[in-house]
C-alpha cells in the first residue's frame, strides 16, 4: 500500500529536472507511504515516476519502488496489493521466471512480462492503482482496480502530463493552477463525493474503476485518451443472470462462505501486523468470523461514542467476545469527534461530505496504534441488497404505477408539504419523489444532499442520472451503488481515512469472485422476512447467536443537525459569510444562508445541504482555492 506520482513531458526533459518535480508530487502525499521514497526518470523520454511506500509485503529494499522488471522493458510505480501473488509467482516460476525478493510488485512486473498488460489485470486479485512505463513502446499505461478501491487522477499542466493517488500530489507540480470545477463541485453537491470520471479541479480527471488508459511518449500535449474498461461489474452482473443459481438457501450459504472465506485467506497475506474493524454487524461478523483459523485469534477494533443512539460498541464487543478476537474498543467523546471536523478540508483531497468519514478516521488511528492492515466489512450491502433503500425503492415504484402519471406532479407537492411541517414523515419523503423522471431519477433524488446545484451554484450543470435498463428497481439500485456509491463515496471514505494514518485498509467482500456469485442469487435468496442480504447473514449466523446480529442497522452515522447548531456553529458560521461564499467558488450566498437559517430554526432536512457546502468551503480553505468566474 502506498501512494504514487509522476509525469511525462513529450520530447523529453532533464532528468534531474523531472526527478525533482517527481520527488515534490510524491512527498505531496507522503502520508500514504510514510516507510520511504522512491524517484526513477529517463529524460530522453520524459518519463518519471515517483513512490511513498508503506511497507505491508517484503519488507526489504528489494521491495522497494519504482521497480524495473527483469527483462528491463517495465518500469512500475503501483498502489496496492496483489492478493493471489503467491499463487501468481508459482505459476510463473513453472515458466521458468525468477525473482529476485518476495514482492507482489516483483510478481506483477513478471506477468505483465510475460503475458503482457490487459492479460496480467485479468490474473490478479487485487486492489490497485499503477503507472507502468513501457521502453519499448515507450508508452505510459494507468490502471485501475475492478471496483476502484485504491485512486488514480491525471491531466495535463503544460506540457506535461501528470498522474498521482490523489489531487494533492499534481497540485504539487511546478505552476499547476489549483482551479476548482464547477461542475464537479455541483455533482458533489448532489452525491456528497466527487464522482468519476470528475475531479474537483479544473482539467483533471479521476479514472475510473476498472479502466485503463495509455498515452505515447510523443503525445501532444493537452491530449486527453480514452480510458478503455478492462473489466466492468455491468457485464459480470449481466452475464451472472443469464445463468440463476439453482441450489437452495443452504447450498447458497456453503457457496457463499467457502469463497469468503477464500477471500479472507487471500487478503490476510502481510509481512506485517493485520486486524480487522468490527462493528457488530453482519458483514464485518463475517469478515472477522472468517478470519479465525485455528491460530492465533485476530485483533479487532472498535470506536464508541457516548451518545447511545450512534453507539455500536456494546453490539461489536458482545460479537468479539463470542468469536474470542483481541478486542480494542476506543469510546470516543463528543470533543475527540469535533476535533476532527476541521480537519476533514485537509484530510480529503476533494470536497467530501458524507460524515461518517469523522468515525472512520477514528477508527482508522486507532487500529494504526496497533497494527499497520485492517481488513474492513464493506461492500456487503451492495452485493447482496442489505440497504433498507432497496426495499423502500421498491415499495414507492409499486406506488407510482398506481398513481396517475398526470398526478405526479400534484402528489410531490403534497409530500413537500408534508415534509415542511413533518421532516421525518415518511409518506412525505415518497410523495416528494413520485416527479422525478423514472426510477433513476427517484432514486438519484433519494441519494441527493441537493436536488438543483444550481440554486447553491449558478451556472453549474450536475449530470443527469443515466436511464434504468434493469426492471427490478433493487437490481437496478444495487448495480449503481456498486459503480458509483461505492467507489465514489465508501471507498474513497476508507482509502482517505486509513491512508491518512498510515493503515492499509483490505475490503474481503470486494473480491471480484463474490459479485459474481451474488449476481446469480434470485431474489428469494437474497431477501427473507428479516430484510436483504440473507445468505451474508446465514454466513454470520455460522459464527454467532442470531440474537446478537438481529438488531435495526445503524450505520456509521454522526449527530450532524445537533452539531451544526451547537458545538461546530461558530465554525459553520465562519465558513458560511455571505463574504466567503461568493468569493470562494460563487455560491448563491442568499441561497445557501436560508438554509443555514432554516436548519438553525430546527429543519433537520437541511443538514445534508448544509454539511455539503461546509466541506467545499473547509476544501478551498484548507488550500486557498478560488474559482475562475
Amino acid at each position: 500500500m502506498c501512494g504514487i506520482a509522476g509525469l511525462l513531458v513529450p520530447g523529453g526533459a532533464p532528468e534531474d529536472a523531472l526527478i525533482r518535480r517527481a520527488t515534490a508530487m510524491a512527498r505531496a502525499i507522503a502520508h500514504r507511504g510514510p516507510d520511504g521514497e522512491g524517484v526513477w526518470a529517463e529524460g530522453e523520454s520524459g518519463i518519471a515516476l515517483g513512490h511513498r511506500r508503506l511497507a505491508i509485503i517484503d519488507l526489504t529494499e528489494t521491495g522497494r519502488q519504482p521497480m524495473a522488471s527483469a527483462c528491463g522493458r517495465y518500469v512500475l510505480s503501483y498502489n496496492g496489493e496483489i492478493y493471489n501473488h503467491a499463487d501468481l509467482r508459482a505459476g510463473l516460476a513453472a515458466r521458468g521466471a525468477t525473482f529476485r525478493g518476495s514482492s507482489d510488485t516483483e510478481v506483477l512486473l513478471a506477468l505483465i512480462a510475460h503475458d503482457g498488460l490487459a492479460e496480467a489485470l485479468a490474473a490478479t486479485n487485487g486492489m490497485f492503482a499503477l503507472a507502468l512505463w513501457d521502453r519499448a513502446s515507450r508508452t505510459l499505461s494507468l490502471a485501475r482496480d475492478r471496483f476502484g478501491q485504491k485512486p488514480l487522477a491525471y491531466g495535463w499542466n503544460g506540457r506535461a502530463f501528470l498522474f498521482g493517488s490523489e489531487l494533492g500530489a499534481l497540485a504539487a507540480d511546478d505552476g499547476f493552477a489549483a482551479t476548482p470545477d464547477r461542475d464537479a463541485i455541483a455533482a458533489m453537491l448532489v452525491a456528497g463525493a466527487v464522482p468519476a470520471p470528475l475531479a474537483a479541479l479544473s482539467g483533471i480527471r479521476k479514472l475510473p474503476p476498472g479502466a485503463l488508459l495509455t498515452l505515447p511518449a510523443d503525445a501532444a500535449p493537452g491530449t486527453m485518451p480514452t480510458p478503455v474498461t478492462w473489466w466492468s461489474a455491468e457485464a459480470v452482473v449481466a452475464a451472472a443472470r443469464l445463468t440463476p443459481f439453482q441450489g437452495s438457501a443452504g447450498e447458497a450459504e456453503e457457496a457463499l462462505a467457502a469463497l469468503l472465506a477464500d477471500a479472507v485467506r487471500l487478503c490476510r497475506v502481510a509481512d506485517v501486523p493485520l486486524g480487522a474493524f468490527l462493528s457488530g454487524g453482519i458483514d464485518s461478523t463475517a469478515v472477522v468470523a472468517a478470519m479465525r483459523d485455528g491460530g492465533a485469534p485476530p485483533r479487532s477494533f472498535t470506536i464508541g461514542f457516548t451518545e447511545a443512539t450512534f453507539d455500536e460498541a456494546p453490539h461489536a464487543e458482545a460479537v468479539a467476545r463470542h468469536l474470542g478476537t483481541m478486542h480494542t474498543t476506543l469510546t470516543a467523546t463528543e470533543d475527540d469527534a469535533l476535533a476532527i471536523v476541521p480537519q476533514l478540508g485537509a484530510l480529503y483531497d476533494e470536497p467530501f461530505a458524507d460524515s461518517s468519514q469523522v468515525p472512520t478516521i477514528l477508527v482508522s488511528r486507532l487500529a494504526r496504534r496497533h497494527v499497520t492492515v485492517v481488513l474492513s466489512g464493506d461492500g456487503g450491502d451492495e452485493m447482496f441488497g442489505g440497504y433498507d433503500r432497496y426495499r423502500w425503492l421498491a415499495q414507492l415504484e409499486r406506488a407510482a404505477s398506481v398513481v396517475p402519471r398526470p398526478l405526479h406532479p400534484l402528489a410531490a407537492w403534497i409530500g413537500r408539504t408534508v415534509r415542511a411541517v413533518s421532516p421525518a414523515a415518511r409518506i412525505g419523503r415518497g410523495l416528494a419523489l413520485l416527479d422525478a423522471p423514472g426510477t433513476a431519477g427517484r432514486y438519484a433524488r433519494l441519494m441527493a444532499s441537493w436536488d438543483d446545484p444550481s440554486a447553491a451554484l449558478p451556472g453549474s450543470r450536475a449530470a443527469t442520472p443515466p436511464a434504468w435498463a434493469d426492471a427490478s428497481p433493487r437490481r437496478a439500485a444495487m448495480l449503481h451503488d456498486t459503480t458509483t456509491y461505492l467507489p465514489d463515496d465508501i471507498l474513497v471514505k476508507l482509502d482517505r481515512a486509513s491512508m491518512a494514518s498510515g493503515l492499509e485498509a483490505r475490503v474481503p467482500l470486494l473480491d471480484h469472485r463474490i459479485l459474481a456469485f451474488a449476481a446469480t442469487l434470485p431474489d428469494g435468496l437474497l431477501w427473507d422476512g428479516r430484510g436483504g442480504k440473507a445468505p451474508l447473514r446465514a454466513v454470520a449466523e455460522r459464527a454467532v447467536p442470531r440474537a446478537l446480529l438481529d438488531r435495526p442497522k445503524m450505520g456509521f452515522g454522526v449527530p450532524l443537525f445537533r452539531w451544526l447548531i451547537g458545538p461546530l456553529r461558530a465554525w459553520a458560521e465562519a465558513l458560511l459569510t455571505p463574504a466567503r461564499l461568493r468569493e470562494g467558488i460563487g455560491f448563491d450566498a442568499d441561497a445557501v444562508r436560508r438554509r443555514w437559517a432554516r436548519l438553525l430554526g430546527g429543519d433537520r432536512t437541511m443538514a445534508p445541504q448544509v454539511w455539503a457546502v461546509l466541506m467545499v468551503q473547509a476544501w478551498l480553505a484548507a488550500r486557498g482555492a478560488r474559482a475562475v468566474a
